[in-house]
């Protein structure tokens, strides 16, 4: 005949955490018996005494004062555009025409949703009607020249 073992279940209650696992912290400061004199902070000199702020150097110059200062200004609301030459434009489009930013966009050109400029490199024969577009003074008598138009 077989002897019945007891079996036990391993309750929430019974969970306690493994021998020196929960160590009491140093009470540093609190006389000689417990980590007194000087509360691990060393002997003599300024951090004994005071926190020294960061970045403190010991009196040589800091390394935040050593770097170059910030020069200049970057203006948030500059316009920046989206450039395409004359050359370019007698590329995609060789017949001339009426020419939108939308047509710009289609051909891979620009951008969608930035402004666009048109500027004098290169020549073209064709005649350009450009709407919704920036245009240079050395593009437009260009384009005026080779009897386009522009409407901005």
């Amino acid at each position: 005949m077989a002897t019945e073992e007891e079996t036990t279940i391993l309750q929430m209650h019974d969970l306690k955490p493994a021998p020196g696992a929960n160590k009491s912290r140093t009470r540093v400061g609190r006389g000689e018996g417990s980590k007194g004199k000087t509360s691990g902070r060393g002997d003599k000199g300024t951090k004994k005494r005071y926190q020294v702020r960061p970045g403190f150097e010991g009196g040589q110059l800091p390394l935040y004062m050593r770097l170059p200062k910030l020069r200049g200004f970057k203006s948030p609301f500059k316009t920046v555009y989206q450039v395409v030459n004359i050359a370019k434009l007698a590329e995609l489009f060789p017949e001339g025409g009426e020419i939108t930013v939308a047509d710009l966009v289609a051909k891979g050109a620009v951008r969608a949703n930035q402004p666009v400029k048109v500027l004098g490199e290169g020549e073209t024969t064709v005649a350009f009607k450009l709407s919704g577009v920036k245009v240079s003074a050395s593009a437009k008598a260009k384009i005026e020249a080779a009897g386009g138009s522009i409407a901005e």
